[in-house]
C-alpha cells in the first residue's frame, strides 16, 4: 500500500499548486508517515491541512478512507474530500470522481491500486488510469509533455464516460492542441461532460453558445449552462453570466444582478471579473458609485498582472480618484501596463514623459510611447506624437523612432 500512496504523492505535488504553497513540510511529514505505514500519524497530520483547504491533503485522506487505512472505510467521506479537492482543480480527484460516476459501485480500493501500474491498467481499459495518463502527458508529469498522447488517453477515458476526460478533450479540440482545432468536436465533448454535471464543461458550453462557436449562437442556452456552472462555484461561468446580465443577452438586462455574479467571480480571484467590478463601481452600474472601491478591485486585478487594470490604476493615481494623487505611483502602474503592450497605457505614459509627471521629462521616450500607443490603436496618440515633434531635434526624432521600432512587449 505504501507504493500506492507514494505514487499518488508525486502526482499530486505537480497536479495541485495549492499543495506546494501551503504546509509543504507537514505534507511531506504526513506522506513519510504513510510510507512507514504509520497511519495514525499520517491522519493526524493530513486532517488539519485538509481542513485548511489543502487539496493534496484532501486527496490523501480520501484515499485513506477508500482503502480503510487508519480510518474506517467510508466511501461517502472519501467522495466529500475528493469533491473539495476537485473544486480546487486537483486533476487526480477529478479523474477519480469522473470514473466513479460511470460505475454503479462508487470508488473501490482497486481503483486506486491502478497507480502501481497506470500504463498497464490503461492498456487494459481502466478509464481512471487512462484519464490519469492523459493528465500526465498534458502536464509533462513524469513523462515528456505530449498533447497528442494526452488527447489519445483522454479520448479513451471519455469514450467510457469519464466526465473529466470528456471536458479535457473538449479543451484540446478547442485549442487545437494534440488534435486539429475543431470547435464542433469541442462542443460535442463539452456537452457530454456538461450533461454529467461537470462545471468546467458547462461553463465552456455556455461560452460556446454565447459565441456561436461549434453550435448555433443561442444566448438563452448560453445563460442556462453558465448558470448551472456558476451555481457550482465556477468563476468563469459566474463572470460570463454577469456579463450576460450586463449586456442583456439571454436574460433581462440587470446591472444589479450582473454585479452580483461578477462579484462572485471577483471574490475567486478572477482578474477579468475584478476589472469589470472596478468599472461598475467607477460608473455606478448595479452598485453605488465609489472610486475607492473601484481602486480596490483595480489593485486586485493589477496585482495579478492584468494590463487593463494596471493601466486603470495608473489613471486613478494620476487623477487622484479613490486615492491621493501620486504621479510617480501613476507612472509605475502605467509602465507595467505599457510594458505588456496596452495601447492606452502607452499613450498615458507618453504624456507623462512629455510633461514630466512622475518621471523625468524626456521627449524621445514620450515620442516612443506615443508611437507605440498609436500603432496599438489609441486614437489620440498619433496627434500628440506629431505635435511633440515641434519640441524635438531631428536627432531626437530619429532616436525615438528607433526605440519604437525595436521595442518588444515585456521589454524594460
Amino acid at each position: 500500500m505504501a507504493r500506492v500512496f507514494r505514487a499518488i504523492f508525486f502526482g499530486l505535488i505537480l497536479l495541485s499548486s495549492f499543495a506546494a504553497r501551503v504546509g509543504a513540510g507537514t505534507l511531506e511529514d504526513a506522506t513519510a508517515a504513510l510510507d512507514r505505514r504509520d497511519f495514525a500519524t499520517a491522519l493526524r497530520l493530513f486532517r488539519p491541512l485538509a481542513d485548511q483547504g489543502n487539496a493534496a491533503a484532501q486527496v490523501f485522506l480520501a484515499v485513506m478512507f477508500i482503502a480503510g487505512r487508519g480510518v474506517p472505510q467510508d466511501n461517502t467521506e472519501a467522495v466529500r474530500r475528493l469533491r473539495n479537492a476537485a473544486d480546487q482543480g486537483n486533476a487526480f480527484a477529478r479523474c477519480l470522481l469522473g470514473h466513479a460516476n460511470t460505475t454503479d459501485q462508487g470508488i473501490l480500493r482497486s481503483d486506486i491500486e491502478v497507480l502501481q501500474r497506470p500504463q498497464e491498467a490503461a492498456d487494459q481499459g481502466n478509464a481512471f488510469a487512462q484519464c490519469l495518463l492523459g493528465v500526465m502527458y498534458y502536464a509533462g508529469d513524469h513523462v515528456r509533455q505530449d498533447y497528442a498522447e494526452a488527447a489519445k488517453w483522454f479520448r479513451k477515458a471519455a469514450d467510457q464516460g469519464n466526465a473529466y476526460a470528456q471536458s479535457r478533450l473538449a479543451v484540446l479540440y478547442f485549442s487545437g492542441r494534440g488534435a486539429p482545432r475543431d470547435v464542433a468536436e469541442a462542443a460535442k465533448w463539452s456537452r457530454k461532460a456538461a450533461d454529467q454535471g461537470n462545471a468546467d464543461a458547462q461553463a465552456m458550453l455556455g461560452a460556446l453558445y454565447a459565441d456561436g462557436a461549434g453550435v448555433q449562437r443561442d444566448y438563452v442556452e448560453a445563460a442556462k449552462w453558465l448558470r448551472l456552472a456558476a451555481d457550482q462555484g465556477n468563476d468563469l461561468a459566474s463572470f460570463g453570466l454577469g456579463r450576460m446580465y450586463y449586456n442583456g443577452q439571454g436574460v433581462t438586462q440587470d446591472y444589479a444582478e450582473a454585479a452580483k455574479w461578477v462579484r462572485k467571480a471577483a471574490d475567486q480571484e478572477n482578474a477579468g471579473a475584478q476589472l469589470r467590478l472596478a468599472a461598475m463601481y467607477y460608473w455606478g452600474q448595479g452598485v453605488p458609485q465609489d472610486d475607492a472601491e473601484s481602486v480596490k478591485w483595480l489593485r486586485k486585478a493589477a496585482d495579478q498582472g492584468n494590463a487593463d487594470a494596471e493601466g486603470g490604476l495608473g489613471e486613478m493615481y494620476g487623477a487622484g480618484r479613490g486615492v491621493l494623487q501620486d504621479h510617480a505611483e501613476a507612472a509605475k502602474w502605467l509602465q507595467k501596463a505599457a510594458d505588456q503592450g496596452n495601447a492606452n497605457a502607452q499613450y498615458d505614459l507618453g504624456i507623462a514623459y512629455f510633461k514630466g509627471l512622475g518621471v523625468p521629462q524626456d521627449y524621445a521616450i514620450a515620442y516612443m510611447w506615443l508611437s507605440l500607443g498609436a500603432a496599438g490603436g489609441n486614437k489620440d496618440a498619433a496627434k500628440f506624437r506629431d505635435a511633440l515633434t515641434a519640441n524635438m531635434t531631428p536627432a531626437q526624432i530619429t532616436e525615438a523612432e528607433r526605440l519604437a521600432r525595436e521595442w518588444k512587449p515585456g521589454q524594460k
